[in-house]
C-alpha cells in the first residue's frame, strides 16, 4: 500500500474522531453544570432565600436504627444569637460564602480570584447558590438513633454573629455553630477556613448534658438542581462532564444524573468521597479516612442528591464526642487537590486517556515553573515530545524524502499500467524493495502522535492553571478560542507547506483531498483552545523544518 495512502486514512480518521466528539456534545443529552452565573450578596443579617422545597433529605442511618426526628428550636442561651433563616457572610482571601442558620449549611459560594470573564474581574465565579433557579447547596449535620431530636441539616444553629472575614496575617478562622436539644444535647459545627485554600474543615462537637446516652451518625451531601444546559459546538464547556462523581478509595466514577432516576447508586467504602464536578470547577465532600460510610445517589423532582453517612457514635451522659470531614469548594487545582484527598485529582477529567495526561501536565507545569508563561510551556513542552520522537521521524523523514527522488520512476511506472492498477501496484513495491524504501514509515510518527494529541487536548482544555492565562499579544486566554483566528491560519499554512515538502500521493483523487486538508484542519481548529492550537502549530513548524533539513542533505528539493 502506498505510504501516503495509509497517511491520509490516519489523517481521516482523526477527522472521524473530532467529527464523533463534536456530534456527542453537541446533540447527546449531558448533565447540568454547576452554575458559575452570579447573585448579589445577600446582606449581613439579611432573610435567607428561601430555595423550592422538596421532601427532607435525609440519609438512613448505617445500623438501620429508626431515623430521628428534625431538632426543634435552639433553646436559649446566654450568648447574643443570630435569628434562624440568616445568611452569615464569611469572607477569606479567595472565598466568599454565604451560610444559613437554618441547618448550617453552605448555600452560597463565590470565588474572587476567578472572575467569570477576564474582561470583568469584579464579577467573580459562582458555584453554590440559594437561587431557586439554580440551587445547589451543601448539606450535612447528624443523626441520631431511636427518636432522639438530631442536629440535621434542616434545624436551626445559632451564631454570635453575621459577619466574619478571615483578617491579614491570620492563619486559621473558625465559624461555630450551636444547636441544643431539650434533652440537654450540644453540638457546635464549626467550620475552619485557611488562606489561600479553598478547603473547608468540617467539625461537630457533641456534648451530651443528658441523663440518656446519645447515638449520632455524621452525614454529608451535595444537593443540587438539575438544569440542562445548551449544547454549543463552539463552547468547550460543553466537551466536559458535568455532574457528579464519587471514588471509593480504588476507583474514580462518574454518575449520568439521568440514570440516577432509575437506578439509584448504592455502596459502602472506606477512605471515599464525592464531587459536584463542572469544567475547571468543583464541589466536593471527603468523609475522614479509615472509616466506612454508606454512599448514595438519587434523582427526584428536577434535583440529583449525592450523599453519604457514617458510622453511630454512642456519647454517655456527661460525656462528648467528635465529628470531622473535609469539604472543597473551588477551582480544580491539582496541586492543592492532592493535599485535601488521595484521588481527588481525578476530577480533573483527563478522559480514557488520564495516564498519559496526567505526567504531560506535571511536564507543562515543571516548564511553567522555569518560564512563568503557558505558552511559552507549551512550545518547550513541544519541542521535548519532537526531541523524543526525533529518531522515529527522522527514519520517517527519511522515508520521504526517499519517496520523494522516487516521483519520476513513479510517474513513468503509473504511465504505464495506467489501465491495470494491479500491476501498478506491483511495479511500485518492486520498486520501493529495489530501492530499500518503506512506504509505511512516515505514517509511523502520525500513529505515536494521536495519542499525545488527544492527552494534550484533554490536558488544555481541562486544567483550570490555563484558564484565562495570557500568552502574548492577541492571546489573553489559552483555554478558549483565538479571538481573531490568527493561530489557526498559521497553523493550517504550515501544515500546507510541510504537505509541499513530501511527495504527493500517486492517485489524483486522494491528491486533492490531501490539498484540503490543511483547509478542514483549519476549520476544526478555529474553535479549539488557543493552547492546543498553539501546540499543533510549533508541531506542525518543527516537523516541517526537520523534513526541509534531511531533504537537503538527502538532496530531494
Amino acid at each position: 500500500m502506498d505510504n501516503l495512502r495509509i497517511f491520509l486514512w490516519v489523517g481521516l480518521l482523526m477527522l472521524i474522531w473530532l467529527t464523533v466528539q463534536t456530534w456527542q456534545t453537541t446533540f447527546a443529552p449531558k448533565p447540568a453544570g454547576i452554575s458559575t452565573t452570579t447573585a448579589t450578596p445577600a446582606a449581613p443579617g439579611a432573610a435567607a432565600t428561601a430555595p423550592v422545597q422538596a421532601p427532607p433529605e435525609l440519609p438512613a442511618l448505617a445500623e438501620g436504627q429508626a431515623p430521628g426526628t428534625p431538632a426543634l428550636a435552639p433553646a436559649a442561651t446566654a450568648e447574643p444569637v443570630v435569628p434562624a433563616t440568616t445568611l452569615i457572610r464569611v469572607r477569606t482571601d479567595v472565598l466568599d460564602l454565604a451560610i444559613d442558620a437554618r441547618g448550617g449549611n453552605i448555600v452560597d459560594a463565590k470565588l474572587p480570584t476567578y472572575p467569570v470573564h477576564k474582561d470583568q474581574p469584579n464579577v467573580p465565579v459562582e458555584l453554590l447558590s440559594p437561587e431557586p433557579s439554580r440551587f445547589f447547596a451543601f448539606q450535612g449535620g447528624l443523626r441520631a438513633a431511636g427518636g432522639q431530636p438530631e442536629a440535621n441539616h434542616l434545624a436551626n444553629f445559632t451564631a454570635t454573629g453575621t459577619d466574619f472575614t478571615l483578617e491579614p496575617g491570620a492563619t486559621e478562622l473558625k465559624v461555630p455553630l450551636r444547636w441544643e436539644s431539650p434533652t440537654g444535647v450540644v453540638v457546635t459545627k464549626t467550620y475552619t477556613f485557611r488562606p489561600g485554600r479553598f478547603q473547608i474543615d468540617l467539625d461537630y462537637t457533641v456534648e451530651n448534658n443528658g441523663a440518656e446516652p446519645y447515638q449520632a451518625a455524621e452525614y454529608l451531601q451535595l444537593h443540587r438542581l438539575f438544569t440542562p444546559h445548551k449544547q454549543s459546538m463552539i463552547d468547550v464547556e460543553t466537551y466536559s462532564f458535568n455532574g457528579p462523581v464519587t471514588y471509593d478509595g480504588n476507583k474514580y466514577q462518574k454518575l449520568d444524573v439521568e440514570d440516577l432516576a432509575g437506578a439509584p447508586f448504592s455502596q459502602s467504602v472506606p477512605n471515599g468521597w464525592f464531587a459536584a464536578i463542572q469544567h475547571h470547577f468543583l464541589a466536593a465532600a471527603v468523609p475522614p479516612a479509615g472509616e466506612t460510610w454508606n454512599y448514595a445517589g438519587s434523582f427526584a423532582e428536577g434535583r440529583f442528591l449525592v450523599s453519604a453517612i457514617g458510622p453511630l457514635q454512642v456519647i454517655p451522659p456527661a460525656g462528648s464526642a467528635t465529628f470531622s470531614s473535609k469539604l472543597f469548594v473551588g477551582p480544580k487545582l491539582q496541586s492543592e487537590l492532592k493535599t485535601v484527598a488521595p484521588g481527588l485529582e481525578l476530577t480533573v477529567d483527563y478522559g480514557r486517556l488520564t495516564l498519559l495526561a496526567q505526567p504531560m501536565f506535571w511536564l507543562l507545569d515543571t516548564m511553567h515553573g522555569f518560564v512563568r508563561n503557558w505558552g511559552l510551556a507549551i512550545i518547550l513542552v513541544t519541542l521535548l515530545i519532537k526531541l523524543v520522537f526525533y529518531k522515529l521521524s527522522e527514519t520517517s523523514g527519511r522515508s520521504m524524502a526517499g519517496m520523494r527522488k522516487l516521483q519520476p520512476r513513479m510517474k513513468a511506472l503509473q504511465e504505464r499500467y495506467k489501465d491495470d492498477r494491479q500491476a501498478m501496484s506491483t511495479a511500485l513495491m518492486e520498486l520501493y524493495k529495489k530501492e530499500k524504501i518503506n512506504p509505511a514509515a512516515g505514517c509511523l510518527p502520525m500513529l505515536v502522535q494521536i495519542p499525545f494529541f488527544i492527552s494534550f487536548y484533554w490536558v488544555l482544555l481541562e486544567s483550570v492553571e490555563m484558564r484565562q492565562a495570557p500568552f502574548a499579544l492577541w492571546i489573553t486566554d489559552l483555554s478558549s478560542k483565538d479571538p481573531f483566528f490568527i493561530l489557526p491560519l498559521l497553523m493550517g499554512a504550515a501544515m500546507f507547506f510541510q504537505q509541499k515538502l513530501n511527495p504527493p500521493p500517486p492517485d489524483p483523487v486522494q491528491a486533492k483531498m490531501m490539498q484540503i486538508m490543511p483547509i478542514v484542519f483549519t476549520g476544526f481548529f478555529a474553535f479549539f483552545p488557543a493552547g492546543l492550537v498553539l501546540y499543533w502549530l510549533t508541531n506542525s513548524v518543527l516537523s516541517m523544518a526537520q523534513q526541509w533539513r534531511i531533504n537537503k542533505v538527502l538532496g530531494a528539493d
